[in-house]
């Protein structure tokens, strides 16, 4: 008798993964649900199945959230490859062959959050496009859109060079200040500060508060970029407003219990140039769905 050739191995459901990949992310089912738009009970059938195929659990259910065990881990980079892929072989048939070049100007500090993200989707999708990427300082890059040598332009909302209200708002987050973990600048007086240079928003919203709460302060160390005011706060010379999402160890939120003053919240805007391309109009939506997934 001639031997039966072996079973293929079960193949991973895109769908599934799609799930899986956002309760991992999210760490809980019910913000997972939203995400793919079905309802918890359905997303736990669905891991119990892939658990079921794989032969291992995927996650460690606790009381406030969902962790990864040693295996899901495993999966959670095949995942995200497998779907990425997916979406690389979707895009290249049915997205419409764009080429030519596309200019996007962006402050260092925006410009670094998202752009690996945006750059590497959209060159997936768009392999034909060039896109071009200046860093600099809002109104510089508003002044460069006017010109036309820029499509679109990343800007934070407030700066005393640029008009209110330009551009769409894609994202929005508390400003926050911020200091070295253990450190003792916030607890020196005058207040050292480590801040932006004149006209930024963050210096503003950050002079007002202190001016308003009546505390002492002097401006330690200016610098036009973001890595300039963290390098002072690493050093633990200075404290500065940053946004939330920049406070990474070994930096911390300092806050009422260092006896500072709310500073509210700061906006992304992104502004479009006439007659943007069909490229600038794709690169454009690509931005506005990376923050959208960033919040």
């Amino acid at each position: 008798m001639t031997a039966s050739a072996p079973s293929p191995p079960p193949l991973l459901d895109t769908d599934v993964l799609r799930s899986f990949v956002a309760i991992a992310e999210s760490g809980s089912f019910t913000r997972a649900a939203r995400q793919v738009f079905r309802t918890p009970s359905a997303l736990s059938m669905q891991i119990k199945r892939l658990e079921e195929t794989l032969g291992h659990p995927l996650f460690v259910r606790e009381a406030r959230q969902v962790r990864l065990t040693p295996e899901g881990e495993m999966l959670l980079g095949y995942g995200r490859r497998l779907l990425k892929l997916n979406q690389e072989a979707v895009a290249r048939f049915l997205s419409p062959a764009l080429d030519g070049v596309v200019r996007l100007g962006t402050p260092d500090d925006i410009g670094t959050r998202i752009l690996p993200q945006v750059l590497s989707r959209f060159a997936s999708g768009h392999p034909a496009v060039q896109v071009e990427v200046v860093a600099g300082r809002s109104g510089d890059l508003v002044g460069r859109m006017i010109d036309e040598k820029l499509d679109l332009v990343l800007v934070t909302e407030g700066n005393d060079d640029l008009a209110p209200g330009l551009g769409e708002v894609v994202h929005s987050e508390p400003l926050v200040w911020a200091g070295r973990e253990g450190g003792v600048a916030a607890q020196r007086s005058p207040l050292p500060l480590s801040l932006a240079s004149h006209g930024c928003a963050w210096r503003g919203m950050a002079l007002a508060a202190l001016d308003q709460a009546g505390i002492d302060y002097r401006v330690a160390y200016s610098s036009e970029h973001c890595a300039g005011q963290e390098a002072a706060m690493l050093a633990d010379l200075a404290i500065s407003p940053f946004p939330r999402s920049l406070v990474r160890p070994p930096l911390r939120r300092l806050g009422a219990e260092h006896g500072l003053p709310p500073l509210g919240e700061y906006r992304i805007a992104l502004l479009r140039g006439e007659s943007l391309s069909p490229a600038a109009e794709a690169l454009a939506a690509r931005v506005v769905e990376a923050f959208q997934e960033w919040r």
